[in-house]
């Protein structure tokens, strides 16, 4: 049996960093898959492991880690195989920026549209008395707001407006900096491909008027170049949800641009193409 055991939604955004990050470096896990549409991670067993009741976690022998980000940088210096992190101090300073941007700027914004058009639509299938115990039962108080306002569409149009200008200056300063090399922020892969990766790879898909073959050509480049890795096919064969073929518009050699229309609504909205 492995020591080390990591709970997990499906392998995107937050969970799938470290899923990817351990089948890059070879490590074997125990997965615990926690579907978070059911509250999973509030419930009791999961909150003896991680008190915050948010996921992804991991425990390895007595260590009990939280916060994705930082259990890829813990998954990379703690076990063998492929460094993830170079050695020259200036491209793991540009590895730490770009995901940090990612975490802090682009990342919720992503998160605001998957929460609005996937999260929010598919919660309301359960009934309002067992929505609110399950939103009570959350541990921490932001989270129960976000809760409710995904739930209960309460996200204004000054939100939705400012997430959907965050995520065209992300497209922008990705397409500019994937010019300068292979990989996002240094001449190696690491971590920030994997932590990019798991945000953008759907870009195409969700933001087709923005993040095309036209348009952007450097992004589509590296989003395939990353999706032809095993270790990646291995990971998303851990989903359980239609979620999971949204990342199947990266085997197109060829994806135009469309209208906006075409991006968001049935990229997201559609339960057909489950979203972030």
């Amino acid at each position: 049996m492995s020591d080390v055991t990591l709970y997990h939604w499906e392998p995107n955004a937050n969970s799938g960093k470290p899923m990817l990050a351990l089948m890059e470096k070879g490590v074997k896990f125990e997965s615990q898959y926690l579907d978070m549409l059911n509250f999973d991670q509030h419930k009791p067993d999961y909150l003896a492991v991680n008190p915050q009741g948010t996921i992804p976690a991991m425990t390895h022998g007595d260590n009990v880690l939280v916060e994705s980000t930082a259990i890829m940088e813990y998954v990379d210096e703690a076990f063998p195989g492929p460094s993830l992190m170079p050695a020259d101090p200036r491209d793991r300073l540009r590895i730490r920026w770009w995901m940090k941007f990612m975490d802090q700027w682009l990342g919720p914004s992503f998160s605001m549209f998957g929460w609005k058009y996937f999260v929010g639509p598919a919660a309301r299938q359960k009934g309002e008395a067992e929505l609110e115990a399950a939103i009570n039962r959350i541990p921490l108080p932001e989270r129960q707001i976000a809760w409710r306002k995904a739930v209960y569409g309460l996200f204004s149009d000054e939100e939705m407006a400012e997430s959907g200008r965050r995520i065209g200056v992300g497209i922008k300063m990705l397409e500019a900096e994937l010019v300068k090399r292979d990989w996002l922020a240094s001449d190696q892969y690491s971590l920030a491909d994997i932590n990019g990766f798991n945000l953008a790879y759907a870009l195409p898909l969700s933001q087709p008027h923005l993040s095309n073959d036209e348009l952007t050509p450097n992004i589509m480049r590296w989003l395939r170049k990353i999706y032809a890795r095993q270790a990646v096919k291995d990971c998303w064969a851990l989903g359980r949800t239609d979620m999971v073929k949204r990342v199947e518009i990266l085997e197109q050699d060829y994806i135009p641009p469309k209208p906006e229309s075409e991006g968001i609504a049935k990229g997201i909205g559609d339960k057909e193409n489950l979203a972030r």
